[in-house]
């Protein structure tokens, strides 16, 4: 059996950062991932992050080929598509990435810091002693030999699948499952036009739950004539194909006549607010695999970094404290929800309006400024929204019928106060875990309540 001080179990965004920073601090680290060292990186997703993160974590901004556009805003469309939103503002300044490249920038960085890099190794199951998480029983995928690796922290950054996560027994107080109708399917192309996009520096979303139900559906641009474009949705009830809807609904616009494909595939995306708990004797969670992740457009890269700097600060603790409990990884969680847990709580109420609302109320919400470009902005972004609601306004809205959406907006107002306050009073140590827990399934459940249109 090899023995590592830690083990990281996917070389994705956050498996690399938290690496990277044990490693750095002189910590015998392992990172584990299925890919080929070369192939680290790869991954169907939308390949958008924000500016921001990299200021936020001190990385350098991606450039060369590294670099496939500098975006400027965004574009949302109503569901009729008659109302359009340009939202350019300094917060939404990013970039669309090589996803490969960036990924092996990454990995770099974790090599580099001192990590033992372990390719083509596949997590089958954790392996604990009492109630500890102690070591991950592996499968090399070359020879099909199973190895066991001994550690003294493990790091779940095993993406969607949360390989080890799932096999968690139940006293180690994490959620080991999460509902279906939380996770969004989606299906990307990346395209080459025949003509130049219009307004290349800008993404563009379409809002639409008859199109994309729980998602929506969208066009990026990229280096030249490529696009990224895909449709994602929520998985609900008798949920349709998203390859279908895409299709069917978005690749017969102009645009694309005449154009060919490079690349398609599906991915899933946990689209809610993190884990409750991220933490466990010996163990802890990070990325997709803990939900952390943008509720409304399923961007991870950002949050996920974010995710595995804090880990691994926390980890960095808790090993010189030679405390690797539940309590000596404890602060992880709150140092998470501080500094993106409680805006992507507060998301995932929007989430539940925008899919509760239906299109009929969107459209009129977005043509009459009830909803603005600046709330979509704010949304977006985790903060709170300030509505157009005025005496005008809620009189406009009753003579059109649609009165419920002004009590809906005002509801999802308060909501997402109450719940960033909440998530923002993390408790400090597990003794307050269950109170906090309780008031948070409260709040949601009121929020499944009232956002129900009436």
């Amino acid at each position: 059996m090899e023995k590592f001080d830690v083990i990281v179990v996917g070389a994705g965004t956050g498996g690399c950062l938290a690496a990277k920073t044990i490693a750095g601090a002189g910590f015998n680290v392992c990172l584990a991932d299925r890919k080929k060292q070369e192939d680290v990186g790869e991954k169907i997703c939308g390949d958008a992050i924000g500016k921001h993160h990299f200021d936020k974590l001190g990385l350098s901004y991606p450039v060369g080929a590294e670099l496939e556009r500098k975006i400027l805003g965004i574009k949302i469309y109503s569901p009729n598509n008659e109302t359009v939103f340009h939202v350019a503002e300094k917060e939404l300044f990013g970039f669309i990435l090589n996803r490969r490249r960036f990924g092996q920038r990454l990995l770099n960085y974790a090599i580099k810091a001192g990590s033992t890099f372990l390719e083509l190794t596949h997590a089958v199951e954790p392996l604990l002693e009492g109630n500890y998480v102690t070591g991950v029983l592996t499968r090399d995928l070359k020879t099909q030999k199973q190895l066991r690796l001994s550690g003294k922290i493990i790091v779940d950054a095993s993406g969607f699948s949360a390989i080890l996560r799932k096999k968690l027994p139940q006293e180690i107080g994490i959620d080991t499952e999460i509902n279906k109708e939380d996770v969004v399917v989606c299906y990307r192309e990346i395209r080459k036009l025949k003509t130049q996009i219009p307004e290349e520096e800008f993404l563009e979303l379409y809002l639409s739950q008859e199109i994309a139900p729980g998602g929506y559906s969208w066009i990026f641009p990229e280096r030249g004539n490529r696009v990224n474009v895909g449709l994602g949705l929520a998985m609900v009830g008798k949920f349709p194909n998203p390859k279908t809807q895409l299709y069917n609904h978005v690749l017969p616009k102009p645009l694309f006549e005449d154009s060919s494909l490079t690349s398609g595939g599906t991915w899933y995306a946990p689209t809610r607010r993190p884990l409750d708990c991220m933490t466990g004797n010996g163990i802890a969670i990070v990325g997709d695999a803990a939900c952390q992740v943008n509720p409304i457009h399923g961007g991870g890269m950002g949050p996920s970094m974010i995710a595995g700097k804090l880990a691994g600060e926390t980890i960095i603790e808790a090993l010189e404290k030679r405390d690797v409990s539940r309590e000596g990884l404890w602060m992880y969680n709150p140092r998470y929800m501080e500094w993106y847990g409680a805006k992507q709580a507060g998301l995932d109420v929007f989430r539940m309006f925008l899919q509760e609302g239906g299109d009929d109320n969107l459209d009129y919400g977005m043509k009459y400024k009830l909803i603005t470009e600046e709330d979509l902005l704010k949304a977006s972004m985790g903060e709170d929204v300030h509505l157009n609601i005025t005496e005008k306004t809620r009189r406009l809205f009753r003579g059109l019928g649609r009165i419920s959406l002004v009590k809906n907006l005002r509801e999802v107002a308060n909501l997402l106060t109450k719940v960033k306050t909440l998530y923002l009073n993390y408790p400090r140590s597990p003794q307050g875990f269950e109170e906090w827990r309780r008031n948070v399934e409260e709040l949601f459940s009121v929020a499944k309540t009232k956002l129900k249109p009436t």
